[in-house]
């Protein structure tokens, strides 16, 4: 059984940057592609970033050159560095695998972007 925590969330002013972390249990975490996803006030979960388990990344457009994923095998750990945040990214963000698995998912890190 896979457990994914993530941390970093906060509330931060336009313009400011994050980065969060999801830790991930279990030996798999290399081999699995992983993904940060986000649920906004009264939207749906959509994926804003994803990384292969060979580095290569994949984003929304709506945070195409501001969000930068990474990964660390070693800590079994990815994370999303988030610049110039705008009000319109706050959403609880969590981790899970590339497709979603829905037994995954964790709590999630709360993001508010103040205008």
């Amino acid at each position: 059984q896979v457990q994914l925590v993530e941390s970093g969330g906060g509330l931060v002013q336009a313009g400011g940057s994050l980065r969060l972390s999801c830790e991930a249990s279990g030996s798999m975490f290399r081999f699995n592609a992983m993904g940060w996803y986000r649920q906004g006030p009264g939207n749906r979960r959509e994926l804003v970033a994803s990384i292969t388990s060979g580095g290569a990344t994949s984003y929304a457009d709506s945070v195409t050159g501001r969000f930068t994923i990474s990964r660390d095998n070693t800590k079994n750990t990815v994370y999303l560095q988030m610049s110039s945040l705008k009000p319109e990214d706050t959403a609880v963000y969590a981790c899970n695998l590339v497709p979603a698995v829905i037994n995954y998912w964790g709590q999630g890190t709360q993001v508010t972007v103040s205008s």
